[in-house]
């Protein structure tokens, strides 16, 4: 069992507990940082499934129109925003899914803490939740 300082590193930036907690949890877990972190936050859900639930939902807002933007915001900064013509343009010529994955991998690599918005065209901003 090889335990690193970049995994234990890992399991405390995203669970927030401390040295020793995160040392015994990948200890007790063979040096598994995925199962370090479900030891030490159980109801940690898959973010997976969650950022897949989140672009979804997503992608029905923007279909039903009115959006120019959409972005993803942590505490009060936007961290990425992305005009919906993007994704128009990437639908023509066959890469629909890459605005779609960016979007996913920023929230995804951003952590549970951001916040996705989409922009309407007369300025106002509605959480997709």
């Amino acid at each position: 069992m090889d335990i690193t300082l970049e995994a234990v590193e890992k399991v405390m930036e995203q669970t927030g507990a401390d040295l020793k907690t995160a040392k015994e949890a990948l200890t007790k877990t063979d040096g598994n940082v995925d199962e370090a972190i479900k030891l030490i936050c159980p109801d940690t859900v898959d973010v997976g499934e969650e950022v897949k639930a989140l672009v979804e939902k997503l992608k029905r807002k923007v279909e039903e129109g009115n959006v120019s933007r959409v972005q993803i915001r942590k505490g009060d900064e936007i961290v990425l925003s992305v005009p919906v013509n993007v994704g128009i343009v990437g639908g023509i010529i066959g890469l629909a899914a890459a605005p779609w994955a960016l979007i996913a991998g920023s929230v995804a690599a951003f952590g549970l803490g951001c916040k996705l918005e989409v922009v309407k065209k007369d300025g106002t901003t509605d959480e997709i939740k």
